[in-house]
């Protein structure tokens, strides 16, 4: 594991290079149009009927926690070599701590981050954002979708996350760090449960 986190690390300069080139609220929109077989809307307002039950608070990530579950699942894990997109819909300032957080979660799950470039990935994540205010409070919506390296879509995780609005506006500039930062504690941790429950074929 010692191995990934050099991995890891010049994956976060790789995706925070990304994010500096990218002025607009959609980081390269381009390199994550969804195959011609699925919705071509944003899934980030779809299908929110099935979503996890909405965090009303944004909590501290969690420190780390070993792996657990059987041989078979440990084994899982230790092979998945995840490549994560960029990110569609937050604007690059929301989306540094996300990707930040995510790959500090998967190293904690066991899961190996690995760059745009990288062959070797197992699978692809690809997310979906947007925001809602309400009142003095703002929702994330999101969605991930998981695809193998032929393009075709494995799983899909999705939910909101609802957290106190940061000053007076409204929109990506007041959504705190934190909101993104258990989003991605909770993308990680949903990932590896669907590994671990033989997801991974």
């Amino acid at each position: 594991m010692r191995r990934s986190q050099v991995t890891t690390v010049s994956l976060l300069a790789a995706l925070a290079l990304t994010a500096c080139t990218n002025a607009k609220d959609v980081l390269d929109p381009s390199a994550v149009t969804p195959p011609a077989n699925s919705a071509q809307s944003s899934p980030a307002t779809q299908g929110m009927s099935a979503t996890t039950s909405p965090t009303t608070t944004s909590p501290a990530p969690a420190p780390a926690a070993s792996t657990a579950g059987t041989p078979a699942q440990t084994a899982a894990l230790a092979k998945t070599r995840l490549q994560v997109a960029p990110i569609v819909g937050a604007s690059v300032e929301a989306a540094a701590p996300l990707t930040a957080e995510l790959q500090t979660r998967a190293r904690q799950r066991g899961v190996t981050l690995v760059g745009s470039a990288d062959q070797t990935a197992t699978h692809v994540l690809k997310g979906y954002f947007s925001t809602m205010s309400e009142g003095k409070d703002t929702t994330v919506i999101y969605v991930w979708d998981v695809y193998d390296p032929s393009g075709n879509r494995l799983h899909r995780i999705n939910g909101q996350q609802k957290a106190p609005s940061v000053g007076s506006t409204e929109g990506w500039p007041a959504v705190a760090p934190a909101t993104m930062q258990a989003i991605a504690d909770q993308t990680i941790d949903q990932f590896t449960a669907w590994l671990g429950s033989g997801g991974a074929g």
